[in-house]
């Protein structure tokens, strides 16, 4: 019989992982699978951990967790949990129940088929979060799908399925500068997206901020393009064409009027703070690339276990 991991990354989710467990063992136990559970502990400030290891003494071979020894991402857990799953195939899910449980069937009957290595969700809409935030969603994925070889679906999510063989490949990259959802399109193979309306969370409060997704979306453009340091090099040059034009002007003007003075310094100030900001700018993209390539030159592990069952 084929075997199904699922893989649950979880920070601070104590109220929404006794409500999760129950609500996917529902759908998976009538599918032809052999079933475990992989919950990744986040650092978790909460009573997250203590609810894992519940589920795991109720069902000590089904029901598996891995606990880190402080917060080290989103990210990180869904690597650690694509480490530790064992089953042919593999599925991502968040633990708030956002990711619907009841799509489960479909997504294996069509990976099954063998016609695709990967079947993933996407969101239709964005209905119960924030404007502001559902529109910088959105500029995001156009952004990155203009200045990126690696295109990512408009409105998809982590959940998904995948084959033992695709799993392999994104573990195969293990740079310490994750982005998943660039990854699991980067590394190639057929994937089909199945279409569904936003879901709110069953239980809790998110620890996703704007400002955090605003940083996630810059980590994605910096891991996936090259742009920013084009757009960096553009400003430069644009600016060293403007000065030289402009020392030209006031050289010319000062034969062609005779006595005549270089007036404005306030503009003249302007200028300058202008030239100033663009170079900072410029060299905080540089810095962002080099700081990367930093802490992959490092080569510190991705996370640290400290506990495990």
């Amino acid at each position: 019989m084929p075997k199904l991991s699922i893989v649950v990354p979880c920070y601070n989710e104590q109220e929404s992982i006794p409500l999760f467990y129950p609500a996917v063992e529902k759908i998976v136990r009538k599918m032809p699978l052999e079933i475990e559970y992989w919950f990744i502990n986040d650092g978790s400030a909460d009573h997250s951990l203590e609810e894992m290891r519940k589920l795991h003494q109720a069902a000590p071979e089904r029901v598996h967790y891995v606990s880190f020894s402080r917060n080290f991402g989103k990210e990180a857990a869904l690597y650690a949990g694509l480490q530790a799953a064992t089953g042919d195939y593999v599925v991502v899910m968040d633990v708030d129940l956002q990711d619907p449980p009841e799509y489960l069937p479909e997504m294996y009957k069509e990976i099954s088929s063998g016609e695709y290595d990967c079947v993933g969700m996407r969101r239709t809409d964005r209905k119960g979060e924030a404007k502001f935030k559902s529109f910088l969603s959105d500029q995001f994925y156009n952004v990155i799908n203009k200045i990126s070889d690696t295109k990512i679906v408009s409105g998809a999510r982590d959940y998904r399925m995948m084959t033992r063989q695709m799993v392999d490949a994104v573990l195969s990259l293990t740079e310490y500068n994750r982005f998943s959802k660039g990854i699991f399109n980067w590394v190639g193979f057929k994937t089909k997206y199945l279409p569904y309306k936003n879901v709110k969370r069953v239980a809790g409060t998110t620890d996703w901020s704007t400002w955090k997704l605003f940083k996630y979306a810059f980590d994605g453009i910096t891991d996936f393009s090259e742009a920013p340091l084009a757009i960096a090099t553009w400003f430069g040059g644009l600016s060293a064409v403007v000065a030289i034009i402009g020392l030209i002007v006031v050289i010319v003007r000062r034969f062609v009027v005779p006595g005549s003075s270089v007036n404005g310094w306030a503009s003249l100030v302007c200028i300058m703070l202008l030239l100033g900001g663009i170079q900072l700018l410029c060299l905080g993209i540089v810095g962002r690339y080099i700081g990367r390539i930093y802490m992959q030159t490092k080569k510190r592990p991705i996370y640290i276990v400290k506990e495990k069952k």
